[in-house]
């Protein structure tokens, strides 16, 4: 499996299709999700997946650079229900594993269940289906071997009861071409939605090079579970890069957090959420010294996304190139 550092064929994103879960908010959702598509598509190519239905308004509000295709799905979330593409032997090959809604706290789910392929026949990529649940959100790869998730979401008897961690870390190594995998404990304390996904705590810049989030904050639970997780990547042997300020939000009497660390890599940029907090301009420019070689692109939609149960990271799903 690529690391998603590596070059990009395309990005693709899905159109805020489970109303419940912005309510009144689903417009400002749908212009975050297009402001992100736009953004992503100055440095590589962009597909938006809508709902037939949707369509039209998706086509209006992204710009003529981006691909929109009409397939039905539930939710949003591609990072999680699309496939993760590795390659083997010169060819792209999408694996497309089980998607049980997050543990089946969102119904339904069967269409998402089914995006990964039905998007992987549209591109026509060839597809491996694997008897496992899991999603894009709970893992992330160096590229040379390394695979770093969560305790909190892999382990979860939600996802897959009948599996112990060693034949769960055997899985992942055999189809994703993975020696290692370190296993951080914790996601973040509110991300109850997805059981602690990985990609709100950590991401590999580099072989063996992780950038990772911390807390500021001794009063908040994130403060002792950062660093718990930021000393268990150093033990493993990883290279770690902190960003020591975790930004909370209150929207519609609901609090969240908006990781900085919930970024997506694609060709040439770093696309960072922001929501308005003091430490944005301070985060983003330690984010520049991390990772020089590539613009850093603050795009304040982290309170939207979050209040919906996410960030810009579980909104996008890359194709590597070959």
């Amino acid at each position: 499996m690529p690391a998603e550092f590596a070059r990009h064929e395309r990005t693709v994103i899905c159109w805020p299709a489970r109303s419940e879960i912005y309510g009144t908010r689903l417009d400002e959702a749908q212009t975050a999700h297009a402001a992100l598509a736009n953004t992503i598509s100055g440095y590589e190519p962009v597909t938006m997946i809508a709902n037939p239905h949707d369509l039209l308004s998706a086509r209006r509000a992204c710009a003529e650079s981006v691909e929109v295709v009409g397939l039905e799905i539930d939710d949003a979330w591609f990072r999680d229900s699309g496939p993760n593409y590795v390659i083997e032997n010169g060819e792209l090959i999408a694996t497309c594993w089980q998607f049980n809604g997050w543990g089946e706290k969102f119904v339904p789910f069967d269409k998402d269940a089914t995006i990964a392929s039905r998007w992987a026949a549209q591109a026509g990529h060839k597809t491996r289906k694997i008897e496992m649940v899991l999603e894009g959100g709970s893992l992330n790869v160096d590229g040379a071997g390394t695979l770093i998730t969560t305790e909190q979401c892999l382990l979860n008897p939600n996802r897959n009861p009948k599996l112990s961690r060693e034949q769960i870390n055997e899985k992942l190594c055999r189809e994703l071409g993975q020696q290692q995998v370190v296993w951080l404990p914790f996601g973040l304390a509110l991300d109850d939605d997805t059981d602690g996904h990985v990609d709100n705590v950590a991401s590999f810049i580099g072989p063996k090079t992780v950038i990772m989030q911390g807390c500021d904050d001794k009063n908040e639970p994130d403060f002792v579970r950062c660093a718990a997780n930021i000393a268990v990547a150093k033990d493993a042997g990883l290279i770690v890069r902190e960003i020591p300020v975790l930004p909370f939000v209150v929207t519609d009497g609901v609090r969240a957090t908006v990781p900085y660390l919930n970024f997506y890599i694609c060709n040439g940029a770093v696309i960072v959420p922001v929501c308005g907090h003091d430490a944005d301009s301070e985060m983003l420019a330690l984010l520049g010294e991390y990772v020089p070689d590539r613009d850093i692109v603050g795009l304040e939609i982290g309170a939207i996304l979050a209040h919906g149960g996410g960030g810009i990271h579980c909104i996008t799903q890359q194709v590597p190139a070959i």
